[in-house]
């Protein structure tokens, strides 16, 4: 055991895909005063942190819940910082994370960001896209009832069109037209702050996930922390409706 981290995990059984809803940026700052803007800058520190932990365990997958279709509501001020931070975040990491063989990729609808955000992303994307280690996939103006809905829609054109019999539509026909095809299931979804509720994330492929909720505020979210939440899921029985 290391002996700065009280959680001894089992790496040959950590999740291959971990999904996180980074909640509590906001309260982070309003108990210390300052302004929402300053939580989610600290936040940012926490993506790094969690993301370097998740790549030195061997996760394959680790998937960021970093703005929601419904976080167009926020007010733009919020809104426009959220933007800059993940223009800066991008430019300052990419290097970093290329060197470490991170690979970055996305779910959402990207294209109704701002310019510079979109040509940040793609240009991320394009730089990692041979990387081999961690799948760092970043969930931006995503939303899961979207998803869904644009699958479907996809899947009757496709019957229309006479590509696919509707005899032949199943449960794997959806997965395959879901912005999340390339990658597994979730198998571990962590929410920080103490909220308990998913907000339209993943919802059909977290059908056999693990939950884990922390009181803990994401902009403090770090490496013990992960390893937390990975040693809860370890002592867990996954049966997937069988039985053992």
């Amino acid at each position: 055991m290391n002996k700065n981290n009280i959680y001894d995990i089992n790496l040959s059984n950590v999740p291959t895909h971990i999904a996180i809803i980074m909640d509590g940026n906001g309260r982070w700052a309003k108990e210390r005063l300052l302004p929402r803007t300053v939580g989610h800058k600290a936040g940012v520190e926490a993506i790094r942190a969690v993301t370097k932990e998740c790549s030195a365990l061997g996760v394959k997958h680790l998937t960021l819940y970093a703005f929601s279709t419904e976080n167009w509501k926020r007010p733009k001020l919020e809104v426009d910082a959220l933007m800059n931070l993940l223009y800066t975040y991008l430019n300052k990491e990419l290097k970093e994370l290329h060197k470490n063989n991170v690979r970055i990729t996305t779910i959402g609808d990207i294209d109704v960001l701002p310019r510079k955000s979109i040509d940040a992303i793609k240009n991320a994307i394009d730089v990692t896209k041979d990387n081999t280690g961690l799948n760092l996939n970043i969930a931006l103006n995503y939303g899961s009832r979207n998803d869904i809905k644009n699958a479907v829609v996809d899947i009757v054109k496709n019957y229309k069109s006479g590509k696919i019999d509707i005899e032949d539509i199943n449960e794997d026909t959806i997965t395959k037209h879901l912005s999340t095809k390339s990658i597994p299931d979730p198998d571990l979804i962590i929410r920080t702050s103490g909220e308990q509720r998913i907000s339209n994330f993943l919802l059909w492929e977290i059908a056999y996930s693990e939950f884990y909720f922390t009181d803990i505020y994401w902009p403090d979210f770090n490496e013990t922390e992960v390893r937390k939440a990975i040693y809860v899921y370890q002592n867990r029985d996954r049966r997937f409706g069988g039985l053992k």
